[in-house]
């Protein structure tokens, strides 16, 4: 089933076309990584689908409605997503923060009622974050914060949470730690989970879907074993790679590479506005005017 896609989806500034006419579909309650080289447009797709950033022509539809004409309130009820380098207010403790995912649900002056409370507990118990409630967020290690972030967007209570490289910055010991544990959000609640990722055995191993990109275009869609082939990844990285079977899993393992000769640069990615995201993202908004 499809809930989310786009329409020949453009964005650019002007002449500088970053996404061209881009149809993508994404499985529901399935998690689908995007995948590329940098620059190719792939935190633009995930920003233009959520509305962070604006596109030029085509659509991005969620449930038949085209994004751009959905009340701000009602979108944040349908996805939530965490940026690359999430930020909040300094001075925070872990509850407070998780209590900005509260905002689509908040009425009046916005206090947090009986039910809010349950919902946070229970996104900090998941997350298993809840022993940190009352510590500073800034106290915590990368691991910790971002689980922490995770937690907030849990307390959104949308079906649909967006990552743009969730394990950046992290050791390989956390990054398995927040990917196992978007894999048991998965399974367990049926959450749709579409994230950036930029190592191909992580996006082969977690993910149902995998988008493969380059300037722009979308080169290769489908599960992993059709996208993490030695011919694709010469389409999409340049390179010469060596794929065999990951023994635990099953999925497709990149053991070794060559670059090959012709590699090409790449345009810059669209960056997001900060007003167009303190305007057009719950998350940013809430912590601005909270």
């Amino acid at each position: 089933m499809i809930r989310l896609c786009t329409d020949r989806l453009t964005v650019g500034y002007g002449e500088n076309v970053i996404l061209d006419r881009l149809n993508v579909d994404i499985p529901d309650k399935k998690i689908t990584t995007i995948i590329g080289p940098n620059g190719c447009g792939k935190s633009t797709l995930l920003k233009a689908m959520t509305r962070i950033i604006p596109y030029q022509s085509g659509a991005a539809i969620i449930d038949g409605q085209e994004i751009a004409r959905i009340n701000t309130k009602e979108l944040a009820k349908k996805l939530a997503i965490l940026p690359q380098t999430p930020e909040g207010p300094g001075g925070l403790t872990v509850g407070e923060l998780v209590s900005y995912g509260r905002y689509p649900h908040q009425r009046g002056f916005g206090r947090l009622t009986k039910q809010d409370m349950e919902v946070i507990d229970w996104a900090l118990s998941v997350t298993g974050t809840q022993d940190y409630k009352y510590r500073s967020v800034d106290a915590l290690s990368g691991g910790q914060r971002q689980r922490v972030w995770i937690a907030m967007a849990l307390a959104q209570e949308t079906e649909m949470i967006f990552l743009d490289e969730p394990t950046t910055y992290l050791d390989m010991a956390h990054q398995l730690e927040i990917l196992e544990l978007l894999e048991q959000l998965n399974v367990m609640q049926e959450r749709t989970i579409v994230m950036v990722l930029h190592d191909l055995n992580q996006a082969a191993r977690f993910a149902d879907y995998i988008i493969a990109m380059k300037d722009g275009s979308v080169i290769q869609a489908g599960d992993p074993e059709n996208v993490i082939s030695r011919e694709v990844l010469k389409k999409v990285f340049n390179i010469d790679a060596e794929i065999g079977r990951d023994p635990r899993t099953g999925k497709p393992l990149c053991i070794t590479y060559n670059l090959l000769r012709g590699e090409q640069e790449h345009e810059p990615e669209l960056e997001a506005k900060p007003e167009l995201e303190e305007a057009d993202h719950p998350v940013y908004r809430a912590a601005v005017h909270s």
